[in-house]
């Protein structure tokens, strides 16, 4: 019996299937002391530029680190032209200026107009943004490729306008449950008299209905970052093939509310041993008699400097938490198609003492650690993931190069200093 041949995709699955899967674990061949001196020069030369230095400072930046990242045993490369970035960073540069002169002259008409429009182009510059990294790293002459349309990415920015009508509802319900407020705030009284200097006590309703907001922003806010996040996957190809993503709204929602606890228990700590200096000072302060006055100025500084502190401290844990299992998460659910996947074996507890180690020594050395610290972290995380591929490397990034698309239209965008709008 005759069998009808089978597709080049088929026949090019088929060898995939029963090939043998090979492990690469990534690398960082980077080191602080190196990146120390491109650090150096780039805060000198920001300083001495006024700022005007910052898109070569970035772009050497991610040179670095991409270059010192090895994939298989070869590194990431960043193409980026500089004139692009430069014009960027220009493009931001005068909108923030035109939105402070707003501010600053009272032009409250301009102001909301600037803002409804940022919030409009928020998706658009987001999607830019990705467009403009991927498709200038290079990886064994691969070029990543946000392929994402414009309706893609709008429909999965409707957490942002869901925020801003939550807040819409929030003001008409203020003015609904404590219309006294909200005259105050006006600036007037209920009787239309001059401002009267007394707020009105908040009603219990009106702290209900600001904590349903709170909620509902950061439900809609988590929603926001899952959809960025899925679509950023689901829509790079490397050469032609697509990413895979396995993650669900509920795995991002449950590792936001163990952060939260995170930063509860760090905060109750934090409180704790305040509780106990607090104390201390006290008694120290009731044994010096008639000194005391000089003293308590001390301490009233050294404890505004010790608030801000543990206010940092506080909230570095949680935020390192985060990052570590967002980054668990997703490299432990995401691959490239049905060739390569990626496990992830970050220690949670070990990153986030290495953060809260990092932020130590970097205000000991008044933040001259900080490249050690941005250094030991890549690494931490990089080195903790490996790359699983199916059939060799060389075979498979040579099949993918030959079936790569837009090459041709990618380098024409080049060379005409232009992106490509999927």
């Amino acid at each position: 019996m005759e069998h009808p041949p089978r597709s080049n995709a088929s026949a090019q699955a088929a060898p995939l299937e029963s090939a043998a899967i090979d492990a690469h674990p990534l690398e960082f061949s980077g080191r602080g002391g190196e990146y120390f001196r491109v650090w150096i020069v780039n805060i000198l030369l920001s300083i001495v530029t006024l700022g005007l230095y910052t898109p070569w400072a970035r772009r050497r930046t991610v040179q670095y680190f991409y270059g010192h990242t090895l994939v298989a045993d070869s590194p990431l490369e960043f193409t980026a032209p500089q004139r692009k970035m430069v014009t960027g960073f220009v493009l931001l540069v005068l909108l923030t200026l035109a939105y402070n002169i707003a501010v600053d002259t009272g032009q409250d008409t301009a102001v909301a107009l600037l803002l409804l429009g940022g919030a409009v182009l928020a998706p658009y510059l987001w999607a830019s943004a990705m467009r403009f990294r991927l498709g200038n790293t290079r990886w064994r002459g691969l070029r990543l490729r946000f392929a994402a349309s414009w309706r893609e990415v709008y429909s999965a920015s409707w957490p942002v306008f869901a925020i801003a009508l939550v807040w819409i509802g929030v003001v008409f319900g203020l003015r609904w449950v404590a219309p006294e407020l909200a005259q105050a705030l006006d600036g007037a009284t209920p009787d239309g008299d001059e401002k009267s200097s007394a707020m009105p006590a908040l009603p219990p309703a009106l702290w209900a209905l600001l904590l349903l907001g709170v909620v509902l922003s950061l439900l809609f806010f988590i929603r926001l970052e899952y959809n960025y996040q899925s679509l950023l996957v689901l829509r790079t190809h490397l050469g032609a093939e697509a990413g895979r993503w396995k993650p669900v709204y509920m795995d991002f929602v449950k590792i936001w509310l163990a952060t939260v606890g995170v930063f509860l228990l760090c905060v109750l700590g934090m409180v704790a041993l305040v509780t106990l200096a607090a104390g201390g000072s006290v008694a120290l302060l009731a044994g010096l008699g008639k000194n005391a006055g000089v003293w308590v100025f001390f301490l009233f500084l050294f404890g505004l400097f010790a608030l801000f502190m543990l206010l940092l401290l506080a909230s570095a844990p949680a935020r390192a938490y985060r990052e570590a299992r967002m980054f668990l998460l997703q490299w432990n659910n995401i691959g490239v198609s049905q060739v390569a996947r990626f496990r992830c074996t970050l220690s949670v507890r070990g990153f986030v003492w290495l953060r809260v180690r990092n932020l130590l020594l970097t205000l000991l050395t008044l933040g001259f650690y900080r490249p050690f610290a941005r250094v030991s972290e890549y690494a931490m995380k990089l080195e903790s993931v490996t790359l699983h591929v199916k059939g060799g490397v060389d075979q498979l990034a040579g099949q993918m190069l030959r079936h790569q698309e837009g090459g041709l239209g990618d380098a024409l965008a080049d060379a005409a200093g232009l992106d490509l709008i999927g």
